[in-house]
């Protein structure tokens, strides 16, 4: 995803810079200092994901936000939290609260990375390949077509791939809100599966290539089965 970040203090720029510089899936294009040369810049320019400030020189950057006729995604970076509901009410995918950590970045791009496939999707554009499953202390790459389910196991959850499985601090609801838009479904309180890898269904079980069978529960059976059935 092209992206461009809109900020004006030099310490938060370097951090932008070095945590999109990280991510694979992330091109940073420009960066600026002031939101009036983003317009400029947005008006003969495309990207998908705007790191944005809110407080700006020469314009505060809700109301910059407000003057762009389509915005690209949005992920608001600032020191103040009281402006959390307005920038909602403009669509922002997130909105980190500075000092933020790479962990809580990464959450926030995964957001925009599940958001960028469904209008891909959509459109014919490039889907979600690729995720960083942070893990203890690490930020691990995972091909998302490697996944064939995401188990909820107390305060963490269990990312199944073809030969390990991923311990992650993140919840369960993470991986709904990230992958829900990749064939993925929730079919049990506690189970995501990946419906590329359902090899049959016998009753309540829903038995994956990988010999796992996973329950469905009385909650999400229905919808799930007319999701994926003729």
């Amino acid at each position: 995803m092209r992206c461009i970040i809109v900020e004006d203090q030099p310490p938060a720029q370097r951090i932008l810079r070095k945590f999109i510089q990280d991510v694979p899936t992330l091109q940073l294009v420009e960066v600026f200092s002031d939101g009036l040369k983003a317009m400029e810049f947005l008006n003969t320019e495309s990207v998908d994901l705007m790191f944005l400030d809110i407080h700006l020189p020469k314009i505060n950057g809700l109301d910059f936000l407000k003057s762009i006729p389509n915005p690209p995604n949005v992920i608001l970076t600032t020191a103040f939290s009281e402006y959390a509901l307005e920038g909602y009410d403009l669509n922002v995918v997130d909105y980190l609260l500075k000092p933020f950590s790479f962990q809580r970045f990464l959450q926030a791009v995964n957001k925009v990375n599940a958001k960028y496939e469904q209008e891909g999707s959509k459109s014919g554009g490039v889907p979600l390949t690729e995720i960083y499953v942070k893990s203890s202390h690490e930020h691990i790459k995972v091909l998302v077509n490697d996944i064939y389910s995401i188990t909820s196991d107390s305060d963490y959850t269990e990312i199944h791939l073809a030969d390990k499985k991923i311990l992650s601090n993140e919840s369960l609801r993470h991986w709904v809100d990230v992958l829900g838009g990749n064939h993925f479904y929730q079919i049990h309180k506690s189970h995501i599966i990946n419906t590329q890898k359902i090899d049959r269904i016998s009753g309540n079980l829903v038995s994956l290539t990988n010999g796992a069978k996973i329950p469905m529960g009385r909650a999400y059976k229905d919808n799930f089965l007319k999701s994926i059935l003729p």
